[in-house]
């Protein structure tokens, strides 16, 4: 959600406030409601909601737990969603991340509430905005729909490679809607099979917040699958590195069982890798017709779809150029100029609800004027009433 933030404020011409406020409270999920570092957090808050509202034009609140501040808000603002998994987490649905504490609950009410209360609501995918019409209510023609994209200065087919060995590629946090457990025992089975016992699992990116042991579990798995020399660990890296990554893996994975969009497959494909992603959420929208789709419930089903890409020489180079088509559908200069129309929108619409409310006013004021200076008429209407 930052890079969303900050990649739409490198491409769009207009005023911009930059604050690390959500970056902060992400680190702060499952503290306690009442204890030093919360209240100095609430301090924080409120001084951010006093620089917002010294703002007169529209805001643009560009995550969904921003809502929290726009709640107190009197200017129009948009919000965009890019999910709802704290919104599931929060109501007993799933957990698709960790199930919120005292303090988590209150903030992520306020966030709905803020989304809900948003002169118009940017969501990132359809699949994200059928969630909020279905769970938050919100009619569909207060919701645009903006894909996000990727960077393709950045993510392409690059000759440098980190490692020597072959491997298979997982993008993401160790959050339990990323399934990143399925796909570890998806890996067990090829690497039951001799042609694969040299295959690695390179898995890159944090295990995810404080909120919950997820790394813990993590190698729990690992240990349990017996899979603790095959699976390497790179936690955050530069996006020159990734980029080297996904040029160089067999196979690129995401078996979430939720996605809100997805950049990973994106980028992968860009990098030319082969892509196998869920048949759920936003991920069909994603990746379309070039990635393998799978149930992130069928393990023997992505074992047997990572197995055919490794083996399959034609199915491999036809889904690299498919991926490529892909991948150049989504970029962050038709994001910017989708959204630049959606400010534009909203102001058309705000100009014609002040000029209809002003008119009303007139009309209203003119009909009471034209009573009150014929009382007589008024009574005899009255009287025929009667």
């Amino acid at each position: 959600m930052d890079l969303y933030a900050r990649k739409l404020a490198e491409h769009l011409d207009v005023p911009k406030l930059y604050s690390d406020i959500y970056q902060r409270n992400a680190e702060l999920f499952n503290i306690p409601l009442l204890c030093r570092t919360a209240m100095k957090t609430a301090w924080k808050d409120w001084h951010f909601i006093r620089m917002l509202k010294q703002e007169n034009s529209i805001v643009h609140l560009p995550n969904h737990h921003l809502g929290r501040y726009g709640v107190f808000l009197k200017v129009p603002y948009i919000s965009t969603v890019h999910d709802l998994l704290r919104y599931f987490d929060l109501n007993g649905y799933n957990i698709f991340i960790h199930r919120p504490n005292l303090r988590d609950k209150l903030y992520l009410s306020l966030d709905y509430r803020g989304v809900e209360k948003a002169t118009r609501v940017i969501a990132v995918s359809h699949t994200t905005k059928l969630d909020l019409v279905q769970h938050l209510g919100i009619p569909e023609e207060h919701i645009s729909v903006v894909y996000e994209g990727i960077d393709h200065r950045v993510f392409k087919p690059v000759a440098h490679r980190l490692v020597d060995y072959l491997y298979l590629l997982f993008v993401g946090s160790e959050h339990p809607r990323k399934n990143f457990v399925g796909l570890l025992k998806a890996f067990s089975k090829l690497k039951s099979e001799s042609e694969f016992k040299d295959l690695e699992l390179v898995k890159v990116g944090n295990a995810g917040g404080p909120e919950a042991e997820f790394r813990k579990e993590t190698l729990q798995a690992i240990s349990q699958l017996g899979l603790s020399n095959d699976v390497v660990f790179t936690d955050y890296i530069s996006e020159e590195d990734l980029t080297a990554y996904y040029s160089g893996a067999e196979c690129f994975i995401l078996p979430s069982f939720y996605e809100g969009f997805g950049f990973p497959p994106l980028e992968a494909m860009a990098c030319g890798c082969p892509v196998i992603a869920s048949n759920v959420s936003s991920l069909p929208e994603v990746v379309g017709k070039a990635a393998i789709q799978i149930s992130p419930h069928d393990v023997d089903g992505l074992a047997k779809g990572i197995q055919e890409v490794l083996t399959n020489r034609n199915l491999r180079q036809k889904m690299i150029q498919e991926g490529f088509k892909q991948a150049h559908k989504f970029a962050w200069e038709c994001a910017a100029q989708e959204t630049l129309q959606v400010y534009q929108e909203v102001e058309e619409e705000l100009r014609n609800y002040e000029v209809r409310k002003h008119f009303a006013y007139f009309a209203a004021s003119f009909l009471e004027q034209g009573r009150a200076g014929n009382p007589k008429e008024g009574s005899e209407r009255n009287t025929r009433s009667r």
